[in-house]
């Protein structure tokens, strides 16, 4: 392939609820970076706020930017030193590329590199385009078991995945769930596949309640016409999905002594604590922010069918379809996770 002389398709996010299809050149992937052609990827709810927003808390589009950081695709070039990516292999793609030296990084936190250049995070573009370029150590070959849609859904299962190890779940946990989008989904088969013994997951919407029943078996419960408080379900591990402050502070309230609260989804920038219900049980309380050292793990829960992924696509798109896959679900409840097929 001669990628300087070859153009490809990519949507591209001008402006606020203006996204248009654009021609640019193929990438030239640098010395330690494989060329990869984008099967699939999946809709994030924050690519939908730079959608409609233009922003996500501290991070602000001011020049175009390509969205989508959920992706999957095939290897079909690589740079001069390379020598353990293959072209032709099918991988999965970690979207954030750590500077590799900074402290965070040495310490095994490089999801906290300061210097971090992460997929369709101003200004870096994303994978809404039929090609990108990646450094090696971040393309994981998935096996045959798994389709294109459930490698590019790695990436949110490494959220999962990285919210239960905060969590520490073991064998015998009685877990909460808050929200039941594709996150809480994966974060309450994540939690059984780790050994939960009790899972209860909430939302207010019954569709995706009874989707959390069918994949995990949990107790699922619509706060809509119930309050926790009600239910009485005391866990050890709440894992706050939903991101919205009235929910979590509700269900912190439920948290056991010396239980673990983590903060998952991303809502407002602050909510009322129950301090006194966390001081008085000990409970300890963290935030996540992406992930670090997931993708083997979650590869092989996918895989086994430990977690299942295909069952959370609903929408399909190409990539003229940009604009209707990020607003899919406000305009259907039924959407869990809708796909974009950027070669279609």
């Amino acid at each position: 392939m001669t990628e300087s002389t070859e153009s490809m398709r990519v949507s591209v996010l001008r402006a606020v609820e203006d996204v248009v299809v654009e021609r640019r050149p193929v990438p030239e992937p640098g010395p330690h970076e494989v060329l990869v052609r984008v099967s699939a990827v999946g809709t994030c709810g924050s690519d939908t706020h730079y959608y409609e927003r233009g922003r996500v808390g501290e991070f602000v589009v001011r020049e175009p930017l390509v969205l989508g950081h959920e992706a999957s695709g095939t290897i079909v070039a690589r740079g001069s030193e390379v020598t353990g990516r293959e072209p032709g292999t099918r991988v999965s793609l970690e979207p954030g590329v750590p500077c590799l030296a900074c402290h965070e990084c040495r310490s095994g936190r490089y999801n906290l590199c300061p210097e971090v250049r992460f997929f369709a995070t101003p200004p870096v573009d994303g994978a809404f385009s039929e090609y990108v370029t990646l450094h090696e150590q971040f393309v994981y070959p998935v096996p045959d078991e798994l389709s294109d849609e459930a490698a590019a859904l790695i990436e949110p299962l490494s959220v999962a995945v990285w919210a239960c190890r905060k969590a520490r779940i073991s064998p015998g946990a009685r877990v909460l769930v808050t929200g039941a989008g594709p996150v809480g989904l994966l974060a309450a088969q994540t939690a059984r596949a780790f050994g939960a013994a009790e899972i209860v997951v909430t939302d207010v919407v019954d569709h995706r309640l009874r989707t959390a029943e069918e994949l995990t078996g949990c107790t699922a419960v619509n706060v809509r016409h119930s309050s926790l408080a009600e239910f009485g379900y005391e866990p050890d591990v709440l894992l706050e999905c939903s991101g919205n402050p009235t929910a979590a502070a509700e269900a912190v309230r439920t948290v056991g002594r010396a239980g673990r609260v983590v903060f998952v989804g991303m809502g407002g920038d602050e909510l009322p604590l129950p301090l006194s219900h966390v001081q008085t049980r000990e409970i300890e309380v963290t935030g996540t922010f992406r992930y670090a050292n997931t993708w083997p793990t979650a590869i092989a829960l996918a895989a086994s069918g430990s977690v299942e992924l295909d069952r959370l696509v609903t929408h399909r798109f190409g990539l003229d379809g940009v604009p209707e896959a990020l607003t899919a679900s406000a305009r259907d409840e039924t959407v869990v996770k809708a796909v974009v097929h950027p070669q279609e």
